[in-house]
């Protein structure tokens, strides 16, 4: 691991152009970055002078089998409990935000030119860490993930970015409930929210998510 945590990353970098923006793709449990990267060329499409960036997580993940190599966590999922999950993700959250001021600064960017991608627990990472940026970026994409909350943590957000969510209904690891919850909250803290859930759709991204957080991005990194 690096001095900023994150020492590892792929990335897909626009065919004939300096990069005019930046989409960083945050993995999900037990996988690395690697994973996302290879939905690059599908978003390319709506976003033709975008750099996207997938790293790996920081941690090696303390549920693969032992000798499982490649296999990354932005955080322990070990318990579930509620504070301990928030716990975990404070924990990495500075680590994100030093790769997202990294990035930015490799590519002379504003952070308004760049969005955050999610899967599963990179999900539930990046809208821990969107809100509470000391800049705003462009908003956020996640899927099949939940979103980390507290009563308690009103006081932290700092930027009410737009956030599009869409979820699998037969998801059996990160039920579906829990795009309602977040879309019942971020809609009452007054997030732009949009999103939508797929019926039949399990722990996965299929071809009409892709299009959906693809139409997403070019949105707000185009306005």
């Amino acid at each position: 691991m690096s001095e900023n945590g994150i020492s590892n990353y792929y990335e897909y970098l626009p065919q004939s152009s300096q990069a005019q923006q930046i989409v960083i793709l945050l993995h999900g449990l037990g996988s690395n970055g690697q994973d996302l990267i290879s939905l690059a060329p599908m978003w390319a499409q709506y976003l033709p002078e975008a750099v996207f960036v997938s790293p790996d997580a920081p941690f090696a993940c303390d549920m693969a089998p032992p000798g499982w190599e490649g296999s990354y966590q932005w955080y322990s999922l070990q318990d579930r409990d509620p504070q301990v999950l928030l716990r975990g993700v404070r924990v990495v959250a500075p680590l994100v935000e030093k790769f997202i001021d990294e990035q930015l600064a490799r590519f002379d960017l504003p952070p308004e030119k760049l969005a955050l991608v999610g899967f599963s627990q990179g999900t539930m990472t990046s809208l821990y860490v969107a809100p509470r940026l000391k800049r705003a970026i462009a908003g956020v994409l996640g899927y099949s993930g939940s979103l980390p909350w507290d009563e308690a943590l009103k006081v932290e957000v700092r930027h009410k970015v737009p956030i599009h969510l869409i979820h699998g209904q037969a998801d059996d690891v990160v039920p579906v409930a829990a795009w309602g919850h977040a879309k019942e909250i971020l809609e009452r803290e007054g997030f732009p929210f949009s999103g939508h859930t797929t019926p039949g759709l399990f722990h996965n991204i299929d071809g009409t998510g892709i299009a959906s957080g693809g139409a997403f991005l070019q949105k707000v990194l185009n306005s």
